[in-house]
């Protein structure tokens, strides 16, 4: 019996192999023979299952939306009470932070992703969907909490969201080239979300 290929696999260990490559240095002199090399497969089921570069690393890029969504949710199912707003972001700030392995290669991707978006508009239409969501998703969280009273009434949700999105993102940056500790970046989300639902830093840890 010919053996059977689980071609959603094969598609992921690909793009895991595209992440690993951009992570050591970005994508521009990267070719699909490189990336067939690190994913230990041949020129011909890289070549099989996408056609060209760009379209590997948009599969990429949703690859490692997905696996930060998987380790969102169980965080977030791993606590013993319903968490709140404050609790949801925080996660999803800490998950966007350069902090793991893992993190610091989905990082990384997305650098290469937004820099070969710049000469190329089929991926800049990608950015341009799903960043958006994400902004959206957020902001609908914050809504959520100012009519729950837990955010206070005066904020701008959709301001905020924006705000909170940059966050991980600029220190990252520092995490990477070494001047920042991954401490002192969680201690600058903490300061950020106690700024923006007007809790104390003590008060928030004893929620946590």
């Amino acid at each position: 019996m010919p053996k059977q290929v689980d071609h959603e696999a094969r598609r992921i260990q690909i793009a895991e192999a595209l992440m690993r490559l951009a992570s050591r240095g970005g994508l521009e002199a990267v070719s699909l023979r490189d990336v067939a090399a690190e994913a230990g497969v041949s020129m011909g089921a890289v070549q099989h299952y996408f056609k060209s570069k760009d379209q590997m690393l948009t599969f990429a890029m949703n690859h490692v939306n997905n696996r930060a969504a998987q380790r969102i949710r169980q965080r977030l199912e791993s606590e013993s009470t319903q968490p709140n707003a404050r609790v949801v972001l925080r996660t999803l700030m800490l998950e966007m932070l350069a902090l793991s392995e893992d993190s610091r290669m989905e990082y990384l991707t997305h650098v290469a992703f937004f820099l070969r978006a710049l000469g190329a508009p089929e991926l800049a239409e990608d950015y341009r969907q799903w960043w958006p969501q994400l902004e959206a998703w957020v902001a609908a969280e914050l809504r959520t909490a100012q009519e729950s009273g837990e955010l206070p009434a005066d904020r701008d949700p959709e301001r905020e969201a924006e705000a909170l999105l940059l966050i991980p993102d600029g220190l990252s940056v520092g995490l990477l080239l070494g001047h920042r500790t991954g401490e002192a970046a969680i201690g600058a989300i903490d300061y950020h979300l106690d700024r923006l639902f007007g809790t104390s830093t003590a008060d928030s840890r004893a929620r946590r």
